[in-house]
């Protein structure tokens, strides 16, 4: 087909390849992260995103495991066609001998495909991008195939809805907000004015507009063709969160720190569970990110450094907020503590830089949610053997996959519901229960066709049924918790 739904794309570095996934993760949740902290306590919330963190590290590595095995299935496959083509071959040419001329040597295409053959293959090597829609099909049965689907659309959809309002309204708050330290005292309403005639929702959809123009157009395309921008984007989240936690150090360190956190809170942890679910969310992604990496023989120590490295920035920036602002006065958006209130930072062009922080953190994720979408939707409607036409394969697809997020942000950007249902249902299936089956039906898919001496070099550490089964319960376990306090709060009003 054109473009080939398992096409590699652009091979980088594995530096290159922690960027990728450090932008992925590091989005909107960990700006709302410490005011969850402050909810919970601080003993209760260091706990509890470790352990998160940990369960979201133990499924990354089984998506690359699961990816492995796709990898080895696929090739096996390919290697019995050929073999079937051999036979056919083989049968035609003794059907000649009979009427062969003396001096008329016989075909070798047999030796020729077996010295080819002969070399050294390991067929675990992670080349072809397998999506996890695809991985779902070779894998699970016709249930579970239309489940995945379900569960990865609403994700997607809701994620990039919730990115396509958010970046407007950031530029929006900005634009026609006010930054002269009393910001935070004044309420604003859709309706009032921003520029001349124009109101703040009719600016909100300018914006809207412009950022459409602007990043839409990469889903026509490969994740990688954002590549240098990543890297750039990188650079100024290293430096919006350094900003942030040397501000809040620098001010707690003169004695001027106003937080007085709890020890514990438990009415704190449901809230702070969906944010550390959605800030440690990548596993959708990693296909795309993982496959072009040029060389995957530590790919495993760079998927530790990244969660390692991650956590201990979520730490650090939410440790620092809490003990540095009251926890009553801490936004949504921790940002905004910065860019109106003049005795932590009185430079207005910083505070201008750390207002549109969260544009920067959302837009060089967008390209890549959008092409995981687009890649998933490819796959789940293409059959073996089948071809997409040209208008299909590059204009139809993309279509569906930025034109219905965006509607949903032109309509409304009070998005809470759908967050809530994207992050605590559809973002606990994605996280936790589709990893944990693919690698479990993976391994026994695998296992006949290659024998039980091979060994998958991209196995996780947690390769034993018992931490599958773990998770699987955990994210029961989870999706019952988050359902009974959804119903105890509506009970209460």
């Amino acid at each position: 087909m054109a473009g080939g739904i398992t096409e590699t794309g652009e091979p980088y570095s594995p530096f290159v390849g922690l960027v990728y996934m450090f932008n992925l993760i590091v989005g909107t949740g960990a700006l709302t992260m410490p005011r969850a902290f402050a909810s919970a306590g601080w003993v209760v919330s260091i706990a509890l995103i470790t352990f998160l963190g940990f369960m979201s590290y133990m499924t990354t590595t089984f998506v690359i495991e699961a990816m492995a095995a796709a990898n080895a299935q696929l090739r096996w496959k390919r290697r019995e066609q050929e073999d079937v083509n051999d036979n056919e071959t083989a049968s035609e040419y003794s059907d000649d001998d009979d009427v062969m001329e003396p001096g008329r040597s016989e075909p070798e295409t047999k030796p020729i495909l077996s010295v080819k053959r002969s070399g050294h293959v390991d067929h675990f090597d992670i080349v072809e991008r397998v999506e996890m829609g695809q991985m779902a099909s070779m894998f699970f049965n016709k249930v579970g195939v239309n489940m995945f689907y379900i569960c990865i659309i609403v994700y997607l959809y809701g994620d990039l809805a919730i990115y396509a309002a958010a970046v407007p309204i950031s530029l929006m708050e900005v634009a026609c907000g006010n930054h002269s330290c009393s910001a935070g005292s004044l309420k604003y309403n859709d309706t009032d004015l921003c520029w001349g005639p124009v109101t703040r929702i009719n600016a909100y959809r300018v914006f809207l507009s412009a950022f459409t123009l602007l990043l839409g157009p990469f889903t026509f395309f490969n994740a990688q063709k954002t590549k240098y921008l990543q890297i750039l984007t990188s650079l100024m989240r290293w430096i919006a969160f350094a900003m942030m936690i040397i501000l809040a150090l620098i001010r707690i360190g003169k004695g001027r720190g106003e937080g007085r956190p709890p020890v514990a809170n438990l009415s704190g942890v449901p809230n702070l569970f969906g944010v550390c679910v959605y800030s440690f969310m990548c596993q959708h992604s990693l296909p795309s990110l993982v496959t072009p990496i040029s060389n995957k023989k530590r790919v495993g120590v760079l998927v530790l450094a990244d969660y390692v490295l991650i956590l201990g920035f979520y730490v650090l920036l939410s440790f620092t907020a809490i003990f540095c602002f009251d926890s009553s006065l801490l936004h949504d958006m921790y940002t905004l503590n910065f860019t109106d209130n003049c005795d932590v930072l009185d430079v207005p062009v910083l505070r201008y830089f750390l207002g549109l922080f969260p544009v920067f953190t959302i837009s060089t994720n967008f390209p890549i949610i959008a092409v995981t979408l687009r890649n998933n939707w490819k796959t789940l409607f293409h059959r073996d053997g089948g071809t997409y036409p040209w208008v299909v394969d590059r204009v139809v697809f993309p279509l569906i996959t930025i034109v219905p997020p965006i509607l949903v942000a032109f309509c409304t950007h009070n998005l809470e519901s759908l967050v809530g249902i994207t992050g605590s249902y559809a973002g606990t299936g994605i996280q936790y229960i589709v990893p944990a089956l693919l690698v479990y039906y993976g391994r026994r898919h695998v296992q006949p066709v290659m024998g039980r001496d091979a060994i998958n070099k991209h196995r996780s550490p947690f390769r034993h049924a018992f931490w599958v089964w773990f998770v699987v319960m955990w994210a029961v376990f989870c999706l019952m918790f988050v359902t009974a306090n959804i119903i105890l709060n509506e009970t209460k009003k």
